[in-house]
């Protein structure tokens, strides 16, 4: 066998096993799609699920009778994670700029101990952190999920060890030609950390539109939901019986906006997380 019959067997081995990883990774989604789609009476469970007989969209009609503030809760959903996407690039980037590029008394310890609050469950501050926004008015209000984490120690430390990697001459150029410090984030750094604003951007959009822990802690009208948190509430909405092919229906519906954002991202952060939090 020669070497070059020998590379393409491998190749064919290798984008078989690769398709093979791909179906097993979308099949839930698939699952999801194809339940989603089921009239009534078809089977939602063991093979027969994957087998559609009567297609239908009466679950999506379905779905806007069972919640009515459905496009509400859409909103919600879009209020807290665009705001908290933006407000945690800002913020951490800021302060992983201040820590990369900044020595003053204390900047390690304080890194560190920036760092090692990673190592607390955030359920563990689930009650004080109520009791704080209880204080602050902000129960029921979409602020509270905004507000507490716009900054997050693994976003600051995600930031700090890209901008690490930006030269010293050119922010000490800088200085030499009159810019300021926040000038000097907003026009230099910021265009040279877009890669890993990127990457960080993705992960925190996709955290934030599936956070259901939170949103369920500090919201108590329906209106007020989130997505994530009305659509488990659809289980209960006809006594014992769980309309399936409608949760799915929300769930896809739930589902397309971050796969959507994913798509358009993705390549940005590939780029972020090879070349940046690997360094430092």
């Amino acid at each position: 066998m020669g070497y070059r019959t020998r590379r393409q067997l491998v190749d064919i081995l290798v984008h078989t096993l690769l398709i093979i990883i791909v179906i097993f990774s979308m099949f839930p989604i698939i699952w999801m799609c194809l339940i989603a789609l089921k009239g009534a009476g078809e089977s939602v469970s063991g093979f027969n699920s994957l087998i559609l007989r009567n297609p239908s969209l009466g679950n999506l009609k379905r779905l806007f009778e069972l919640l009515p503030n459905f496009w509400k809760n859409f909103y919600n959903s879009v209020f807290t994670t665009f705001f908290g996407t933006v407000t945690s690039l800002f913020f951490c980037s800021l302060a992983g700029f201040a820590f990369a590029k900044y020595k003053f008394p204390g900047n390690k310890t304080l890194f560190y101990f920036c760092v090692a609050t990673m190592l607390i469950p955030p359920e563990v501050g689930s009650i004080p952190m109520f009791l704080v926004m209880r204080k602050m008015e902000l129960i029921n209000s979409l602020w509270s999920l905004v507000i507490p984490r716009m900054a997050t120690a693994i976003g600051i430390f995600y930031m700090r060890q890209y901008i690490m990697d930006v030269p010293d001459e050119i922010i000490e150029s800088a200085r030499i030609d009159g810019c300021h410090d926040f000038k000097i984030y907003t026009s230099i750094v910021m265009p040279i950390i877009k890669p890993a604003l990127a990457s960080w951007g993705i992960l925190t959009v996709i955290a934030r539109w599936n956070d259901f822990f939170w949103p369920l802690i500090f919201l108590r009208k329906s209106e007020k939901y989130t997505l994530m948190v009305a659509i488990t509430m659809l289980p209960f909405s006809e006594g014992m019986s769980t309309p399936w092919p409608v949760t799915m229906a929300g769930t896809a519906l739930a589902t397309l906006p971050v796969i959507v954002i994913f798509i358009v991202l993705q390549a940005f952060m590939k780029d972020g997380l090879t070349l940046g939090a690997v360094k430092g």
